[in-house]
């Protein structure tokens, strides 16, 4: 299916590298199409920035996740689809490309659903098997049973937007640093039962609603994706795209570091692309190289400290345009108002770098629909496609059309956040000569971020000089 052989570590360079087809060679310089990309988003900034914004009334909603409601039956087909795919990771062959519980999971549900609800709005809720499974886990009679009372136990809400946050870190981590173990058919199904169970305790413990909203991490990060997209689906804001940031996120650094972290990971998974990455790597000491503990560490080290850094670079210029409006707000507050504007640069970021590799792995599960478990006693023998002489179509999307795609989708949704911004920065400050102020400092963030996205883009597709000291 990816290539000659069906061994793990192919289907990893197939399926988790996101590698690119044949290089493409821009036809512009490389700091010609960096630079052009900033002037764009300079050229948004000024048709903005003498706009007037009307008022808009201090809306009451606040930054809470509405838990996904389904009916019995799509809740008890969402948890037996959950199962049935974990059987596949538990019983099914071990060989990766064979077994069709990596690829629904770190394709579909990973890459290809956040996508969509990008688009068209957190569609989920009937779907997501964790959330059904807090549901039944949660009544007062099961907490009766096992915490003696059927009332929850009290907690702080602000701190479940840590929890969230980390098992997404967490996911990440498994996808970009560990992924020749994480992506085991067994491993994954593992992984999926432990977090099922602690779903299951934490509904008990504080209840479903309470659990689903903030702590349980497909909803709030599904949810956070959906707020750009055209339909609500129960969720606060307005109808129409974007029309969910309206609502503003909590102000709770919980809360600011998971929206951050949406933006760090694709940004992470791009610096993993870059030749840049592969010098570094390649000048570790012995034991340290790729596939060794000490890699692992170097890199999961490395996606803390992009972390924190992204954190202290967009906190600090947010604090800046907060001071030129005459706000004394701290690093939290301040970076909150902002965090609208940086979650269409997120998706687009997501968008430009996945779109190629969603449409050509996805074609994978044609074959696995015929053979889930890879195994040749399966009973269901379907014809081509849906068996093993499946050829993957890798020119579905030729690199050169991805190299302009990715161009306008990261241009536009650094636009999208000048626009965003310069609402909140109009709103927020006391006089029109306080908010045009305000935008400087972060206008100078969007066009840093931009030159460094399309600088990110462009490194697995154009030609690199070689590193000093080769031939």
């Amino acid at each position: 299916m990816c290539g000659d052989d069906a061994a793990v570590i192919d289907y990893i360079r197939c399926v988790v590298a996101h590698a690119f087809g044949q290089r493409y060679d821009s036809p512009v310089p490389l700091a010609l199409f960096v630079v052009g990309g900033a002037v764009v988003v300079l050229l948004s900034f000024v048709l903005v920035y003498r706009r007037e914004v009307a008022d808009v009334p201090e809306t009451a909603q606040q930054d809470v996740i509405v838990p996904p409601r389904a009916g019995r039956a799509a809740s008890a087909a969402s948890v037996v689809v959950l199962t049935l795919l974990v059987l596949a990771g538990l019983l099914g062959t071990q060989d990766v490309p064979e077994n069709i519980l990596p690829t629904m999971f770190w394709l579909v549900l990973w890459v290809a659903v956040p996508l969509s609800v990008g688009v068209i709005g957190d569609w989920t809720g009937p779907a997501n098997p964790f959330a059904a499974i807090s549901r039944a886990a949660g009544t007062p009679g099961v907490r009766r049973l096992v915490l003696g009372r059927p009332e929850p136990l009290t907690w702080s809400p602000r701190s479940a937007w840590w929890f969230s946050a980390g098992v997404y870190a967490l996911v990440v981590v498994g996808e970009l640093v560990v992924n020749d173990v994480a992506t085991l058919p067994r491993v994954t199904a593992t992984a999926l039962i432990a977090y099922a169970l602690i779903c299951a305790v934490g509904a008990i413990i504080v209840g479903p609603d309470a659990w689903t909203s903030r702590a349980e991490m497909f909803t709030v990060v599904l949810a956070t994706w959906g707020r750009l997209g055209r339909w609500r689906f129960r969720a606060p804001g307005r109808r129409g795209f974007a029309g969910g940031l309206d609502v503003p996120f909590e102000a709770s650094p919980g809360r600011v570091v998971g929206v951050l972290l949406l933006l760090v990971s694709v940004s992470f998974d791009g610096l993993l692309s870059t030749p840049q990455w592969s010098h570094l790597t390649a000048g570790l000491p012995a034991g340290w190289g790729p596939r060794t503990g000490g890699y692992d560490a170097f890199a999961t080290l490395t996606f803390g400290a992009l972390t924190l850094g992204t954190l202290a670079v967009f906190g600090g210029f947010a604090v800046g345009a907060g001071r030129a409006a005459g706000h004394r707000l701290g690093v939290v507050r301040a970076l909150t108002g902002l965090l609208p504007s940086l979650l269409p640069i997120a998706y687009g970021y997501l968008l430009a770098h996945y779109l190629q590799y969603v449409l050509v792995n996805g074609q994978l599960l044609v074959p696995l629909l015929g053979d889930p478990v890879g195994s040749p006693s399966w009973p269901l023998r379907l014809p081509y496609p849906f068996d093993g002489a499946y050829e993957v179509h890798t020119g579905v999307m030729p690199t050169s059309v991805v190299w302009y795609v990715q161009i306008v989708v990261i241009v536009l949704a650094h636009i999208a956040a000048v626009v965003l911004a310069h609402r909140h920065l109009a709103i927020s400050a006391p006089a029109p000569r306080e908010a045009r102020r305000s935008e400087w400092p972060w206008l100078v963030a969007m066009v840093g971020y931009t030159m460094l996205s399309l600088w990110l883009l462009a490194q697995p597709l154009v030609e690199q000089a070689p590193p000093p000291g080769t031939s």
